[in-house]
């Protein structure tokens, strides 16, 4: 298995997990451009991903998301309360419910399904006209309309113009998933798990392959570790964790009193004091590389959360044989291969 970092931080945050035959990306939080350009750094083709699972709806974790999946055709993975919020999200303007914009969708799908026939019988007479490719669905295999979006790439506007806008919450397909119940997706086996975070439903992940043995996960976007957390992070061998800002620094910073208290409350985000209390006291020593990431460029320095983390290994003598690295904001990781 490997894990490749892409992005983490407060500007961003994605993260590729490959098995033998499965690619998944966790979070698509840049543009889809410069998420293509970090894959290619890191070598990792975009190709060949089979999926995108989101962890919760806020904008450094689905920034790219629409674009990236309508350019690579592939299904993206939410609870259904995440996926709510995100179409709320792209969509702040309308007074819509969630029924009525299904509702929308389907009177969308037959429009489409006219042009459809439309573009089929050209197509008889014209056997040479290319065709235009997969049409965008929902969940439910409802044809989406296309709205206009402001984060419409280079790739889309090449494409040749149709009769309905494109819609900014458009996906080839979605999946849900519900945090305690495991599916998968290839030959890896995921189990989410909830987090305590200000979002509408968010989770981490555990991914297993069957073939290997080996396990991953990624937490990130934690208030506090909640007993439920703390028994997901045991067995695994590559351990993703936040270590989001310096007490004192966040205290002393630049920020709003009010956000320095939501980062600071149970739904905000980890210390490095509370990362390096959770590795003393309840970490099970079983990883052989733990990553720090969401690391805040403002009330953090990296040096600082290294520190934090290894003093706390190193007050546990046997798990000196783990290796700390810090994910970066800027560039990917090398990859973490097993």
């Amino acid at each position: 298995m490997r894990m490749t970092v892409l992005a983490s931080g407060s500007k961003g945050n994605s993260t590729v997990i490959a098995s033998a035959e499965t690619r998944v990306l966790v979070d698509a939080g840049l543009s889809c451009r410069e998420l293509m350009k970090r894959m290619a750094l890191a070598k990792e083709d975009p190709a060949a991903l089979d999926a995108i699972l989101i962890t919760h709806e806020h904008q450094d974790h689905v920034a790219g998301l629409s674009v990236l999946a309508r350019r690579l055709r592939i299904p993206v993975y939410f609870t259904e309360p995440t996926h709510r919020a995100w179409i709320r999200m792209m969509t702040p303007r309308t007074t819509m419910t969630y029924a009525k914009w299904l509702e929308h969708v389907q009177r969308e799908k037959e429009a489409r399904a006219a042009l459809d026939a439309l573009e089929t019988a050209e197509a008889r007479l014209q056997p040479d006209l290319e065709s235009s490719g997969p049409k965008p669905c929902d969940a439910s295999g409802l044809i989406q309309i296309e709205a206009a979006s402001s984060d419409v790439e280079a790739e889309e506007e090449d494409a040749p113009e149709a009769v309905f806008r494109r819609d900014s919450a458009s996906l080839p397909a979605v999946e849900y998933f519900q945090p305690g119940t495991n599916f998968s997706i290839g030959d890896l086996s995921i189990t989410p798990f909830t987090t305590p975070h200000d979002a509408a439903d968010p989770c981490g992940f555990v991914f297993e392959s069957a073939s290997e043995s080996i396990r991953m996960a990624i937490a990130t976007d934690l208030g506090y570790m909640p007993p439920n957390v703390k028994r997901a992070l045991e067995r695994i061998d590559v351990l993703l964790l936040e270590s989001n800002h310096d007490l004192e620094m966040l205290k002393d910073g630049p920020y709003p009193w009010a956000v320095k208290q939501r980062v600071l409350s149970r739904v905000g985000h980890l210390s490095n004091h509370a990362t390096a209390e959770f590795l003393a006291r309840d970490y099970d020593g079983n990883a052989t590389y733990i990553v720090l990431g969401h690391l805040s460029e403002t009330n953090n320095i990296p040096e600082l959360a290294l520190l934090s983390a290894e003093e706390a290994i190193r007050e546990r003598g046997r798990l000196l044989g783990n290796r700390i690295l810090l994910a970066q904001q800027s560039a990917p990781i090398v990859p973490i291969c097993l």
